[in-house]
This record gives structure tokens, C-alpha cells and sequence, in this order.
């Protein structure tokens, strides 16, 4: 059984029409925000970068409360491993952030534009590649062999790059106005981490507008924040459809950033029903103020065929189920789609031994509403799907469809983002290890859905090949996606915060898929056409992150602790505990 409609299921929201704060509340919050937007674009970079130090401090001391919150609402015990997932991903991804962007406003009092670390060098085709990870000594420590760049559009010179950073220093008063934030209901910093994006990046004050899936974090935002909120730069609201509805159409607002499904896009864009689909259809949107947004994707992950070793499989094994169980599948950068080579004489045993790591894992609370909904959906297209796992009340099993049919190019696997823990894997046919991964890129960007991020596995022999190590390389150029991890998941475009976290550009308002605009880029770069990091093949210890990592709460505790006040005596008891995992 396949299907032909392409796109997010759109994920539903529990208490949709919450009514949230009233209209005089919304109306006031605005009217307060927007009164000070003046007064921001007055503020020095020196000025936003105490702020900054200040939401840092105050988003330490919060950590503990907001980590047990987040782990209550989805069912994790806050000292075990999962619990050291929340507090990184859901914490410690912004403290990372606001520290980084602390240093280049730094940067642009002393010299007049954040100094990105480099080098700079130019792709076979010509374009700029910039490093912007490691940034310093203790990221070269704590993440080791990893580098991140990003990579600007075509025709962009070495003196365009620098002279075009950081536009909203250069004429404060140009780039002032009022941002609503359409906060995700999934991942606890990626609101606040918006907020930081439109504020610090882009010189707009904010309006946050939490989700109602979340909005128990809104206590938690607002002692992180409240340096923000004191001055009059952000508030913060509540509410449901209707509230967003409200907001989204107030005369206040100057522009929207959204993080949803495309169809959450078109509703705001075009509206609902019969005459939201004629109006998209007309390309005649009911909303014309900038509207930018980060939309899911069906993620791929290729596997790049090699001769690989048991210990090989395990650990990418483990890599790719860590990549679907992190916050229980309910990530925009959860992979969906396994590519493979159908004549990889070792993909029987990677795949068994991927299904049996998923076994081995436990399964989570499906908190995100829907979830069930959308599992069925793809059962019922894949009734051979593999259930994985001892699901408790409440909880999904991990499910894993293996060797969905490459040409059947309109099945729901490859064509809507599931969004809860499932994914499938296909094989292409291929002459060889080099032609594969030319028809994996061909497949992934004119096949899968989506243009968010992507990933690709390669063993260090298939790098150093004379024939394949070329084609790699040229899939990591030619991948249209925002975000590419090579050997480490393409969620690390969305950690570091001095990389890009966005879909690839270029999309129109009547086919938006994976969106527009980007958001984390401390280094405030334009014309940015994507993110890429790449990593180990394997490391040892394994990543504090996996979902099988024995000290994983220890580790990302101290880790935590570390980026709020990165300093030197730390470093010891945190390698030492990420060395237990």
C-alpha cells in the first residue's frame, strides 16, 4: 500500500484550543514589547552581551527544576540517562547558544564583526566553506576530530562574507520590529533558542507564544529569561490555535518565526479548509508579513557500504538508534529513512543488529498527542513493520520498517515525517560502492521529502578510497539539505549554535516543505546555504548523548555546568565521567 501525499503528518497539540492568556493580556504583552523595540535597537553589543552573561547565570540556577519539570511530563526519571538528555537538549543547547553569542557580541564591541575561527576554503563548485567548530581550545577537547562549517551560496566572495556579517549591527534602527515566536511543543530550548536567534541575530524584540503541548515550561523561560522580560524586550503568552490565530494577525507583529509541520505554515499562511487550500493554490496568502519557519523533514541517513567490522556495526548500530529514541522520536531531526546498498554484503547484520539495539532500548512515553494516530498510519500502509521493544502504558514500540521498495517512490515512508519513533530503511540497486552513493543523494533530494537534514555513515576506508572517498564528498556538496552530519548525526548542526539550523533555501510560500530562514548562526553569517559537521567514524568513549550511555546524566550534568562557565578546573571530573559511559 502506498501513499502520494507528501509532507508532515501534521502533529496535533494537546488543548489546540486552549484559550490561554485572554485577548487583553495578549494585547497588553505586545503593546509593552513593541514600545521597547526603540530601546533595543539602542542597546550596545556590549550592553546584550550582559544580558546575555545574565540569562546564562539565571538559566544555571533554573536547570535542576526545569530538567525535573520536563522530565515529568514525559515519564523520565530525572537521574537516569534520559534525564541527561532533557537536561542537555532541552537546557544545555541554549545555554551553548546564548555563551556563544555572548562572545561575538563581544567581538563586534572590540572589531566590528564576530571573528569565525576558520579557515575559509571554496568547494570543487566554488563555494565558500566556512569553519565555525571548533571555536576554541575546550570545544577542540570536548569534542574531538569534530568540525562544523557552513557553507554560503554561490557567487558570494571572501569580501562580500565579511563585510555582509551581522547586518543588524551595522544599522540597528533598519532591522528594529516586533517577532512572534510560534514556540515547538517538543524540544524545551528550541522556543528560547528562537528568542535568542531574533533578538540577538536579527534586532527584533519578542513575543514568545509557547505551545500548549509545553507550556508547563513557561515558568521555567520566564526565571531563565527574565532579564529579558524585565527590560520590556520579550514576553512571554500562552494559548492555543486560536491565540496563535490572534497574534499572528495583530498589526503589532512585523514578523512571524514558526516551528511545526508545514501544514501549521500553510494554516497560518493561508488559513484552513476549503478556501485555505484555494488561496495556496493561488498563491494568495491571507498573511504577507515575513513568515520564516523550521517545518520536520522525512531525515535520511546514507549508509555508505564498506567492510566493516563487528565492533563497526555495533557502534553504528547504536548511533542510528540513539538518533530515533532521543526524546522518543518527537524530533524534526529524527531519522525516517535508512538508504542503503542493496548489494552491501554486511547490511543483513547491520540491520539485525540495529533491530536488536532498538530491542534493547526502552520504550518511552508517547507524550506528543497524535502519536499513536501516526504510527497507525504507516502499519497499515507496512503491516511487516518490526515492533521493537516492551511498550508500557502509554508507550509506543520502537518500529522499524526494513526494506521498503526504492521504487515505489509515493510510500508514506518516504514521503511524511512519522513523528514518534519509527523509521524505515531501503536499498537501491547499484553497480557499485561509488554509483550508490550517487543515486543515494539523487534519492534523497529528489525522492524524500523534506530539505532539514540529512546524514552520512562512511567507514575511514571508504573515505580514503581513490573512487568512493570523492563521491562523498560530493554528496555532502550536492545534498540539498540545511543541516549534514558526516559519521555523527546531523543534530549536531543543531547543538553547537555556531553552525546553521534551517531547511535548505529556496522554497516558495505554496511549497514551503522543510521551510525558511535559519536560526541558531552565532557567527551571523548571510546568505547561508547549509550547515555541515562531520565526526568520528567511531569514538571512544561513546557519546555522553547515546541512548545506551551508562553515565549519560553524570556526564551532561557536568557538561551543563561546564557551558554556563567553561574554565579548566572543570574539564577533569567532566572527561572523567564521560570516560564511564
Amino acid at each position: 500500500m502506498t501513499m502520494t501525499v507528501r509532507g508532515a503528518a501534521a502533529p496535533t497539540s494537546a488543548g489546540a484550543d486552549k484559550v490561554g492568556h485572554p485577548i487583553e493580556v495578549l494585547d497588553a504583552a505586545m503593546s509593552a514589547v513593541a514600545a521597547n523595540a526603540d530601546a533595543w535597537a539602542a542597546t550596545s553589543p556590549a550592553d546584550r552581551a550582559l544580558l546575555l552573561d545574565r540569562i546564562i547565570a539565571d538559566t544555571y540556577s533554573e536547570s535542576e527544576a526545569w530538567t525535573a519539570a520536563a522530565c515529568q511530563a514525559k515519564g523520565h526519571d530525572p537521574k537516569t540517562t534520559e534525564g541527561g538528555e532533557e537536561m542537555f537538549s532541552g537546557i544545555g543547547t541554549f545555554i551553548r547558544m546564548a555563551r556563544t553569542l555572548a562572545v561575538s557580541l563581544r567581538q563586534i564591541d572590540a572589531e566590528g564583526r564576530p571573528q569565525f575561527p576558520g579557515p575559509v576554503t571554496e568547494s570543487a563548485d566554488g563555494r565558500l566553506v566556512v569553519q565555525v567548530f571548533p571555536s576554541s581550545t575546550f570545544d577542540k577537547l570536548l569534542y574531538a576530530k569534530t568540525t562544523g562549517e557552513v557553507w554560503i551560496e554561490p557567487r558570494v566572495t571572501r569580501a562580500e562574507l565579511e563585510a555582509d556579517q551581522a547586518p543588524a549591527y551595522k544599522d540597528p534602527a533598519a532591522w528594529k520590529g516586533v517577532s512572534l515566536v510560534l514556540g515547538a511543543g517538543n524540544v524545551a530550548s528550541l522556543g528560547p533558542r528562537d528568542v535568542l536567534s531574533k533578538l540577538f541575530v536579527e534586532g527584533k524584540v519578542v513575543v514568545l507564544k509557547a505551545n500548549p503541548v509545553n507550556d508547563y515550561l513557561v515558568p521555567h523561560w520566564t526565571a531563565a529569561m527574565s532579564s529579558l522580560i524585565e527590560a520590556g524586550f520579550l514576553a512571554i503568552v500562552e494559548g492555543g490555535a486560536e491565540a496563535g490565530k490572534y497574534l499572528c494577525t495583530h498589526e503589532l507583529v512585523d514578523e512571524i518565526h514558526v516551528t511545526g509541520s508545514d501544514k501549521t505554515h500553510d494554516a497560518i499562511v493561508f488559513g484552513v479548509g476549503e478556501e485555505g487550500a484555494r488561496r495556496k493554490a493561488a498563491n494568495d496568502p491571507v498573511i504577507t508579513k515575513p513568515v520564516s519557519c523550521e517545518l520536520g523533514n522525512v531525515s535520511p541517513v546514507i549508509i555508505v557500504p564498506g567492510d566493516w567490522t563487528a565492533k563497526d556495526i555495533a557502534f553504528q548500530a547504536e548511533n542510528v538508534a540513539t538518533m530515533l529514541t532521543n526524546n522518543a522520536g518527537f524530533n524534526c531531526l529524527t531519522p525516517r529513512v535508512l538508504i542503503t546498498w542493496e548489494g552491501w554484503t554486511q547490511r543483513p547484520a547491520f540491520l539485525a543488529a540495529l533491530a536488536d539495539r532498538l530491542r534493547s532500548i526502552p520504550t518511552r512515553q508517547a507524550y506528543y498527542p497524535g502519536a499513536a494516530d501516526r504510527q497507525a498510519l504507516f502499519l497499515a500502509a507496512h503491516p511487516e513493520a518490526q515492533l521493537l521493544g516492551t511498550p508500557a502504558a502509554g508507550e509506543l514500540p520502537w518500529t522499524f520498517i526494513p526494506g521498503v521498495d526504492s521504487s515505489a517512490t509515493d510510500d508514506i515512508c518516504f514521503n511524511v515525517e512519522a513523528f514518534c519513533g519509527l523509521m524505515a530503511e531501503t536499498a537501491l540497486p547499484s553497480a557499485d560502492a561509488a554509483s550508490f552513493v550517487d543515486a543515494a543523494v539523487d534519492f534523497a533530494n529528489d525522492v524524500v521529502w523534506g530539505t532539514l537534514s540529512a546524514s552520512v555513515i562512511a567507514h575511514p576506508t571508504s573515505l580514503a578510497d581513490a573512487t568512493v572517498g570523492p563521491r562523498i564528498e560530493a554528496a555532502v556538496a550536492n545534498l540539498r539539505y540545511g543541516g549534514i552530519g558526516l559519521n555523527i548525526w546531523h543534530a549536531m548542526c543543531f547543538a553547537l549554535g555556531t553552525t546553521t539550523w534551517g531547511a535548505y533555501p529556496g522554497h516558495p510560500i505554496t511549497d514551503i516543505q522543510s521551510g525558511s530562514g535559519i536560526v541558531g548562526n552565532a557567527f551571523m553569517l548571510e546568505h547561508v546555504q547549509k550547515s555541515v559537521v562531520r565526526g568520528p567514524f567511531r569514538s571512544s568513549p561513546k557519546p555522553p548523548y547515546f541512548s545506551t550511555a551508562k553515565n549519560g546524566r553524570q556526564t551532561m550534568e557536568r557538561m551543563l555546568a561546564f557551558e554556563a562557565g567553561p574554565s579548566w578546573a572543570k574539564l577533569p571530573g567532566l572527561l572523567l565521567a564521560a570516560l564511564r559511559n
